[in-house]
């Protein structure tokens, strides 16, 4: 015998609804903090007359990536150092790039460049402020 369609039908109703209910909790274990701020991306270039970073602020504390490319024709260290940072990488060669990950409070930083061997003109660092207020990546789409 060929059991009715209503049977089914009801059946699966409640088999979804319960199912619906246990997936729906009442939230009160989780708070509602902003999530944590995404990296911000700069770059820069070592010139024979600077380094420039762009841009050359940051709306706030939080993770930055700096990828730097170096367009002399010597091999330099670069160093990122303000506050208690002081990260260096390097030697990045000629036409090379290299990248500093670092998590920045407010304040000033400096970027400069070095190099093993003496060069006739020191080159200038570049600049860069970090705001204030605290950064976070709610309502930012296309983040993990």
């Amino acid at each position: 015998m060929r059991a009715s369609g209503k049977t089914r039908t009801g059946g699966c109703a409640i088999a979804c609804g319960v199912l619906l209910l246990s997936g729906c909790g009442g939230g009160s274990d989780f708070k509602n903090e902003p999530r944590p701020a995404a990296a911000i991306e700069l770059t820069g270039v070592i010139k024979d007359s600077g380094v420039t970073i762009s841009p050359d602020s940051v709306p706030g504390s939080g993770p930055v990536s700096i990828t730097i490319s170096n367009q002399t024709n010597d091999a330099h260290t670069v160093t990122l150092e303000g506050g208690t940072v002081q990260e260096t990488v390097g030697p990045v060669n000629p036409r090379d790039t290299a990248t500093i990950q670092k998590t920045l409070q407010s304040g000033s930083y400096f970027v400069k460049a070095g190099s093993e061997r003496a060069v006739s003109k020191e080159i200038a660092p570049a600049s860069l402020k970090v705001a204030a207020k605290k950064r976070d990546s709610s309502g930012k789409l296309l983040l993990p």
